[in-house]
């Protein structure tokens, strides 16, 4: 699919390089700080699953439906995942998500990095006209994470999913349009200034 090619996308806090089997063991190492599988209300790898969720993403890579990256920190360590997903080439839309990070980097300016750099390249390089995000709804977490980012609530998909647990996931949906970028941009870029 030429329109989502793989890139590598770097700034001072994070850096994106295309998932690949070899960063496995990274992986798996980032995913154990903080028992991320643990969470009840979204879907992270246990450990031992590992190579079976990089076998799915990049099996959706190559069906054209999705993006994903290793997410490394400003020391060239592991630290998570995220994905262009839910690709719509015809309309120009994707969503950000499948976002997971090891605890040691949360609340730090390395999620403002990597957003930073994922609607950068979609809005300045892909010409998306939205970027969406979604995310289960008692993940507040992540809630407040995409408000700060300058998204919009589009809405909330009530039982949406059936969650691996047999609960119903009520889906919250957020997007930024492309009028909206150069506000969002800015907007991050003050934050990312102000983290320093």
């Amino acid at each position: 699919m030429t329109w989502l090619a793989p890139v590598t996308l770097a700034g001072a806090h994070a850096r994106l390089e295309q998932l690949s089997s070899s960063h496995h063991d990274g992986l798996v190492e980032a995913v154990k700080d903080g028992e991320l599988w643990k969470l009840w209300y979204t879907f992270i790898p246990r450990p031992e699953d590992m190579g079976k969720e990089i076998e799915r993403r990049l099996g959706l890579q190559a069906a054209g439906a999705m993006l994903p990256f290793t997410v490394f920190d400003a020391n060239g360590r592991i630290a998570g995942m995220t994905t262009y997903m839910n690709v719509d080439a015809p309309n120009r839309r994707v969503e950000i998500g499948s976002t997971w990070y090891a605890a040691r980097v949360q609340r730090t300016p390395l999620n403002t990095q990597c957003k930073l750099l994922l609607l950068t390249h979609a809005f300045e390089k892909l010409d998306c006209i939205a970027v969406e995000f979604r995310t289960h709804f008692f993940n507040h977490q992540s809630r407040r994470g995409i408000e700060r980012l300058g998204a919009k609530l589009d809405g909330v998909l009530r039982s949406h999913q059936i969650s691996p647990n047999g609960t119903l996931r009520d889906t919250v949906v957020y997007s930024i349009i492309a009028g909206e970028w150069p506000t969002a941009k800015t907007h991050l870029t003050f934050q990312l200034e102000r983290q320093r």
